[in-house]
């Protein structure tokens, strides 16, 4: 029965990932429009950390954690958060929603690479060929005269790369490293590490506060969605599958991602998707499903011998 229960649960998870956390691009942009990056994103995950320790104390999870275990959720926290989060919502204020998720999109490529070079993994013809159209979609995507013709744009292009890099290393560190058994717990240190450092940030760079009574309605709204469902559930979610599966299948949320960002984009927002964009979108996404393919190949075969 352990089984079943189990298969159930990572089904679940992965519709966190992958829906979930595609509809937090639309609502970190409704909320960037009126906050501060680095304040938003760090009263949201300080907010969603401190209810996740609430719950664990009603729920009895014991939330002591070693030393080491506190640094290695920081460093999570860090990689997941503070920087690969924090700047993401910091560059949706000059590229649409859509148009970040299609490039975080390219994450699995960043993952198969970081995987041969810091684990010595080989790689496939599949994934040589899937790496190989990622690149050409990335180029599609980003040579745009839309974008490139747009103040800001390059700038906040170049910093989700960055992001996408630190996620992607993230999700190599966060396989193998002591953190917490208790993935709920685990979630919130991490949250309440990477919120600090955001506040830290936010403090450094001189961002004006803003109380909450001032937002609009849709940034209430927005940020109520981005803590319980995007930061609790689905990233309790997160640090579970990369418990429990390989770090390029987690990755493989980013083929879902960009619709469902897209879709919402251009419902509510308003967002324009040019043909260019649909063309890379394709092409990088084929790429993807090419390196992730391959595996599932490889373990057949293994089968059949």
């Amino acid at each position: 029965m352990e089984k079943p229960r189990n298969l159930v649960i990572i089904i679940v998870a992965f519709f966190a990932i992958y829906v979930i956390w595609g509809s937090t691009y639309l609502l970190n942009k409704i909320a960037v429009t009126e906050l501060p990056p680095f304040m938003l994103a760090s009263m949201r995950f300080i907010t969603a950390g401190s209810l996740i320790f609430i719950i664990a104390k009603i729920v009895g999870f014991k939330i002591a954690i070693t030393r080491k275990q506190l640094f290695n959720t920081a460093v999570a926290g860090f990689l997941f958060l503070s920087f690969g989060n924090g700047v993401i919502v910091w560059a949706l204020k000059y590229v649409d929603s859509g148009f970040a998720a299609l490039e975080v999109s390219a994450q699995p490529l960043v993952v198969l690479l970081m995987m041969r070079f810091f684990e010595g993994k080989k790689i496939k013809l599949m994934s040589i060929v899937g790496t190989i159209l990622g690149v050409i979609g990335i180029f599609l995507l980003v040579s745009q005269k839309e974008i490139v013709t747009q103040e800001g744009t390059i700038l906040g292009v170049v910093m989700i790369f960055a992001c996408m890099v630190s996620w992607s290393y993230g999700s190599l560190f966060v396989a193998k490293a002591d953190l917490p058994s208790n993935f709920f717990v685990n979630t919130g240190y991490q949250m309440i590490t990477g919120g600090i450092m955001l506040l830290i940030a936010s403090l450094l760079f001189g961002e004006v506060w803003i109380f909450p009574t001032e937002w609009s309605q849709p940034v209430q709204l927005s940020m109520v969605l981005l803590i319980i469902f995007g930061g609790i559930v689905a990233f309790t979610a997160f640090n579970y599958l990369l418990k429990t599966v390989s770090p390029d299948k987690v990755a493989t949320s980013t083929y879902v991602n960009p619709i469902i960002a897209l879709a919402l984009g251009w419902y509510f927002l308003n967002e324009q998707i040019t043909t260019q964009s649909i063309i890379a979108a394709t092409i990088l996404l084929i790429g993807v499903y090419f390196i992730n393919t391959k595996k599932k190949l490889v373990i057949y075969s293994r089968f059949r011998k």
